[in-house]
């Protein structure tokens, strides 16, 4: 069959992955795709990409459930990277606008395709949306009840991880932030140097393994993490604390919001800076260029 064709196919029609100088010129190609792209369809993909970001950690929730002394700590940490990946396969496969993997948008800034008022706007819109979606994926996980499983592990989970990420001193959570980044938007670059939904699966899992293996923090992902614990905290029924049998120290709002900026500037300097702006010295700037 002529693969002219073929729905959806666009060339070079080869099933080979893409060198580094064409993944960077698919970088930026795409960063000026989202930067035209009209504001209610980029909000409504920044909104799915956070509930899809929730999803991963609520895998990852689970998994780690009931772990703490049975199973080592690398090895509970690596399982919950795992899964967690299911968030960006579900953003970069599924379609779906995340933040962290927009901080590549420099590139095209970089190249003069992109006015920075361009840039921002797309920056701005996707965080917002990330948000909405990962905050409303933490009240339906909670209004079902699914933090009560196996007897309040998963809820228990839920709260450690919730007043770890929001106590973190700021000046760590911005550090661990550029961390997390620069492997989500390797994982990133990676997934446009693949040709198939396999090959994109498989760029993506190790480097999103690794971060959340590592402990770095990830803005979107603190966005479902951190709402839930408080949600729990603030509604759960007396019965859950009876069966949990500890407690947890309590979210501090304000402290939690000066984290969440600190992860996400964090963030972006480790996809924008750190990653693209690299690459783009490497690949894109006018002596490189061909």
């Amino acid at each position: 069959m002529d693969t002219h064709q073929l729905p959806g196919v666009e060339p070079p029609y080869t099933l080979d992955a893409r060198l580094p100088p064409a993944i960077a010129q698919a970088a930026e190609d795409l960063g000026v795709k989202k930067a035209h792209t009209d504001t209610l369809t980029l909000l409504a993909l920044a909104v799915l990409a956070g509930a899809f970001v929730a999803l991963g950690g609520l895998f990852a929730t689970i998994t780690w459930s009931g772990a703490e002394g049975m199973v080592p700590y690398g090895v509970m940490r690596l399982l919950g990277g795992l899964v967690f990946s299911l968030g960006l396969v579900l953003v970069v496969v599924g379609g779906a606008q995340l933040f962290t993997g927009d901080a590549l948008l420099v590139m095209a800034w970089a190249s003069g395709r992109l006015s920075i008022r361009e840039m921002l706007r797309v920056w701005t819109l996707v965080w917002l949306g990330n948000f909405v979606g990962a905050l409303g994926t933490a009240v339906l996980v909670y209004l079902s009840g699914q933090y009560t499983f196996g007897h309040g592990a998963v809820g228990a989970t839920a709260l450690y991880i919730a007043t770890t990420k929001s106590a973190l001193p700021v000046v760590q959570a911005f550090f661990l932030g550029i961390l997390c980044n620069v492997l989500v938007c390797l994982a990133v670059w990676l997934a446009l140097g693949a040709r198939g939904v396999g090959d994109k699966i498989a760029a993506i899992v190790l480097p999103v393994s690794a971060f959340v293996a590592a402990g770095f923090e990830h803005c979107v992902a603190n966005m479902y993490f951190v709402p839930l614990g408080m949600l729990i905290q603030w509604g759960a029924p007396d019965s859950f604390w009876a069966e949990l049998h500890k407690s947890f120290p309590s979210i501090d709002t304000g402290h939690f919001l000066l984290n969440l900026g600190a992860v996400t500037l964090g963030n972006w300097v480790g996809g924008a800076l750190l990653v693209g702006a690299v690459y783009w010295f490497i690949y894109r700037r006018p002596a490189t260029r061909h």
